[in-house]
């Protein structure tokens, strides 16, 4: 089953510093393709994971992926709204945005499908 949350990067460019795996893009509807490759893909876990001190002891269950997962984004009052749609759980989710955010963003809204 399919979740929807609606992200918040107040303030975008504080996500592009917020560390190694830190989001690339300028603009909401690249902000939004990384998000969603990194949801749909595992390679962005893949360089996490290897970047642990102990990779093989790392919960195989972060590096789940969600090939269906949408991601579309909107620049809204300097910041950007994004709008998720997985089926990944809230904690992956959440694990995968704070790597390419930091601390950078805010949950608005879950709803179920």
């Amino acid at each position: 089953m399919s979740t929807r949350y609606l992200i918040r990067l107040p303030e975008p460019e504080q996500a592009r510093v917020s560390g190694e795996h830190a989001i690339r893009a300028q603009g909401a509807a690249g902000i939004a393709a990384e998000v969603q490759e990194a949801l749909r893909g595992d390679a962005l876990f893949a360089r996490w994971r290897d970047g642990q001190p102990d990779p093989d002891e790392v919960d195989p269950a972060l590096g789940i992926t969600d090939p269906g997962a949408q991601v579309s984004g909107e620049d809204r009052d300097l910041g950007v709204d994004l709008v998720v749609n997985t089926s990944i759980s809230s904690t992956v989710l959440k694990h995968r945005l704070r790597l390419l955010a930091g601390s950078a963003w805010e949950l608005r809204d879950v709803r179920a499908g």
